[in-house]
């Protein structure tokens, strides 16, 4: 299942805190995986891991599914590349991460929504909040948006490293909330999402998560 080059995401409990860090897979030899060295999500740092760390790693297939495994630090090399070493389970224990496990945060991002057989006008908007599965948009009462409607939604994420990540992606109504009789929350559920999107998906929540717990905002 897992391909060089794939992008993998791995954790490190430390003390009552998780710290994420993102590698990619440079080889594979049966049950040891080569990485370049983690960099820390958070810092930007790279991480020396001593042999024997145990970790947990995660990655995105080209269908959107995310799969995790624990795995431990059992070397480093040094090729073209220096390369710290993990051990891989196998795909037969790779847990599959459900979507209800995406972290959903509050914030707000430009959208442009855009029906796909012309059932309403294009209209722009914001999130309330936003997961790697889906988002909650804002939208006037008056708009007709009803459960199980297609629609395009058009976004854009503005990363901490100053990077923009621009992408349209195909979204279904899945619930519709008043909220004060002149607006309503209307949920999303993208669909089709790749690989490489999800992955900015997860960074883009996790970035604006670290965020709000420096200004106090969350816990």
């Amino acid at each position: 299942m897992l391909k060089i080059g794939d992008p993998l995401t791995l954790e490190l409990k430390n003390r009552d805190k998780v710290e994420k860090y993102k590698c990619k897979l440079a080889e594979r030899k049966g049950t040891h995986l080569y990485i370049d060295y983690p960099i820390n999500i958070m810092t930007s740092r790279t991480a020396f891991f001593i042999d024997g760390t145990q970790l947990k790693c995660s990655f995105v297939m080209k269908d959107g599914t995310v799969y995790s495994f624990e795995t431990e630090v059992i070397g480093r090399i040094k090729q073209n590349i220096p390369m710290m070493i993990l051990s891989y389970p196998g795909d037969e224990l790779l847990m599959k991460v459900q979507r209800r496990q995406y972290v959903r945060i509050e914030t707000s991002v430009d959208v442009a929504i855009h029906p796909l057989e012309g059932e309403l006008k294009p209209f722009v908007t914001v999130t309330d909040d936003i997961s790697a599965g889906g988002a909650a948009i804002i939208v006037p009462s008056e708009l007709n948006l009803y459960n199980g409607l297609m629609v395009q939604a058009w976004m854009v994420f503005p990363m901490q490293n100053g990077e923009y990540h621009y992408f349209c992606f195909q979204a279904k109504v899945v619930r519709v909330i008043p909220l004060d009789g002149k607006r309503n929350k209307v949920s999303l559920e993208f669909n089709g999402v790749d690989s490489h999107q999800r992955q900015i998906l997860l960074r883009f929540c996790f970035d604006r998560q670290v965020a709000m717990k420096k200004k106090g905002l969350l816990e």
